[in-house]
């Protein structure tokens, strides 16, 4: 209760009237008072905040857009909404995935509940992708006006191939980003076993944070446990965590990405990977066609399925990288031309900057409105 007051005191304050229509331009605020820099590791929809920041800065007092991510929604999002709508400010939602019995298990009612609260009080929402909103109007509520498809960016000036690319020999595979189900690196590792009983030389970097387990700790040692098992110990690295900064080196040493996460919404490191000159084989599921498209990379395919998890075979995976390495060249090429046409951040920050000024825009006055 205590709590609960302190945040009401903090948000009332922040959101009050007289300080959000103050004319000055548009003053985002994200939903936290602090943000972490690219030089912290930090997964999933808060990434994207480092991005706007750079146009946008947060504004913790007296802002006049509410800008929340649903995969990083702050406590107390709902009420925070409510109290920004309140005093007249602008709230925009940035929609990722939604919960369903496959992936969340119990409790996915309850977790739909809280961003379904932030969704109807949306003045505008940009979907991750079309599967994005697909989802969210099945589990969320279904909008008709007011959204744009909008995928995750990529800075291609940041993130890009390195200077000198080798044609694989040795096939350097990378699974990245945080691993919420064993399945995930199950999968890869499944699939770099079959690789080597076909000859095919290849080694596999695992990047990001373990985390189906109680712990990290477990995670971490029942995968190595696996690996062990299938004497893959010399083939596979274990880089744990990483930061933007360091995602960039990760991406310039590896030949092909790995994406085994069934109904994935719409996953950044993909876009991050081919604009580093990557092809993806994956499994052909959520929003990742959308990204890689026919060119850039190989999709095991997987039926739409809100019940159970469709994990990818690793035979199919396995075959998939064979047919990629004999024209590395030509998809490694396409992989980069599409995220650069179709991914840059440029015209994702251009985007929000129509959006946020089209809100903020002042109406006019009775008065005005009269003269006019």
């Amino acid at each position: 209760m205590i709590k609960w007051l302190a945040t009401a005191f903090r948000e009332q304050n922040r959101w009050r009237a007289s300080q959000v229509r103050v004319h000055g331009g548009v003053r985002v605020f994200y939903g936290y008072d602090s943000l972490p820099s690219c030089r912290e590791i930090v997964s999933g929809g808060l990434v994207k905040t480092q991005d706007l920041q750079k146009e946008f800065p947060n504004v913790v007092q007296g802002p006049n857009v509410l800008y929340l991510i649903s995969s990083a929604l702050p406590a107390y999002a709902p009420r925070m909404a409510r109290w920004a709508k309140k005093a007249g400010a602008k709230i925009v939602l940035n929609q990722n995935g939604v919960a369903y019995p496959a992936w969340h298990k119990d409790g996915w009612e309850k977790t739909n509940k809280f961003m379904r609260d932030v969704l109807v009080e949306a003045d505008h929402v940009f979907y991750q992708s079309s599967f994005c909103k697909l989802a969210a109007d099945k589990y969320l509520s279904e909008r008709s006006h007011g959204y744009d498809v909008l995928y995750n960016p990529v800075d291609t000036k940041n993130f890009h191939p390195p200077v000198v690319q080798v044609s694989p020999f040795q096939v350097r595979l990378l699974l990245a980003g945080s691993h919420t189900h064993f399945y995930r690196v199950q999968t890869a590792v499944d699939t770099l076993d079959v690789l080597k009983a076909g000859c095919v030389d290849a080694t596999l970097e695992i990047a990001g944070r373990c985390c189906w387990a109680q712990t990290i700790r477990e995670s971490e040692s029942q995968l190595y446990a696996y690996i062990q098992q299938r004497g893959l110990l010399c083939n596979v690295t274990m880089s744990g965590p990483y930061t933007q900064e360091q995602a960039k080196g990760m991406f310039q040493r590896a030949h092909i990405l790995l994406h085994t996460k069934y109904n994935d919404p719409c996953p950044r490191l993909v876009v991050e990977a081919m604009a580093s000159g990557l092809p993806v084989v994956y499994s052909a599921s959520g929003g990742t066609p959308e990204l890689v498209g026919e060119e850039a990379g190989i999709g095991v395919s997987a039926p739409l399925d809100w019940d159970q998890d469709h994990p990818p075979a690793p035979e199919k995976m396995a075959a998939a990288i064979i047919e990629i390495r004999r024209k590395w060249e030509v998809y490694s090429r396409k992989a980069r031309e599409r995220v650069v046409s179709l991914f840059d951040v440029k015209p994702w920050i251009e985007r929000h900057r129509q959006v946020f000024e089209s809100l903020c825009k002042k109406a006019p006055s009775k008065r005005e409105s009269k003269l006019q």
